[in-house]
């Protein structure tokens, strides 16, 4: 499918758990941007995205599910929907855990959306309700092993439920360095990672799950590249957009 978006460097960097772990503290504790301004980068990014490539720029009228599990990546599909919401689109968000387990940023992505009216509920084990569009932001790049219960119980259903998943980071179920396929996986129509993809995606088995792969800028200075990975190639994707295409 023809994209809107400018294709990615050719020599774009992919990084590891570890090394993206890295990204996450030096942001925080180095360059002082918080955690709610990445989640809101994302979710920006994750909504303008759906909006040209699912919903061919207009999504008023239509129904985004979002599938949220209590960490970062929930967070950020949180505030995905919520930028969805406000251009038009009827949002409901199902969990993985009790809001008591949701980190302080992605309870805080919960409260304002559901404060704009938004159905928020646990997984039950029930099958999803209609929808337009799934987001998947279950587990981000830290998973390791397969996913276990309810976390797999609403993978299993997401992926029968028949229409596009978009997931955030990478779907759920792959382990991000190795590219290991858990069981359950998600498996999506497209993929917007965050700040650089990560070499598990690359994996053959991994990308077949991924799908479209696009990268979103969280506002990663160039510098925190510099100086946390000094071997790695100067990185400066963004300078045409803020989404670009990897494949």
């Amino acid at each position: 499918m023809e994209s809107i978006f400018p294709d990615a460097p050719d020599d774009l960097p992919f990084v590891t758990e570890d090394q993206m772990r890295e990204v996450d503290r030096a942001m925080i504790d180095d360059f002082r941007v918080s955690l709610l301004q990445m989640m809101e980068n994302a979710g920006r990014n994750l909504a303008v995205f759906a909006r040209h490539r699912f919903f061919a720029s207009d999504s008023a009228g239509k129904t985004v599910l979002i599938l949220a599990g209590p960490g970062g990546n929930g967070g950020g599909g949180v505030s995905g929907g919520r930028h969805l919401a406000n251009a038009g689109a009827k949002v409901e968000v199902v969990l993985t855990a009790p809001r008591s387990k949701f980190s302080d940023a992605a309870a805080t992505q919960l409260n304002v959306l559901e404060r704009s009216g938004h159905t928020i509920s646990e997984f039950d084990g029930s099958p999803l309700p209609p929808a337009d569009l799934l987001i998947d932001a279950i587990f981000g790049y830290s998973l390791r092993g397969d996913p276990r219960e309810p976390a797999s119980g609403l993978i299993k259903a997401a992926n029968a439920h028949g229409v596009p998943i978009l997931a955030n980071d990478i779907p759920s179920g792959i382990e991000s360095t190795s590219g290991r396929v858990g069981v359950p996986a998600i498996h999506a129509t497209a993929t917007m990672t965050i700040a650089l993809p990560k070499t598990g995606a690359a994996a053959p088995a991994a990308k077949k799950l991924i799908g479209e792969l696009y990268l979103g800028d969280i506002s990663v200075p160039p510098e925190l590249y510099r100086s946390s990975f000094p071997n790695m190639v100067p990185v400066r994707p963004f300078t045409k957009s803020h989404i670009v295409r990897v494949w």
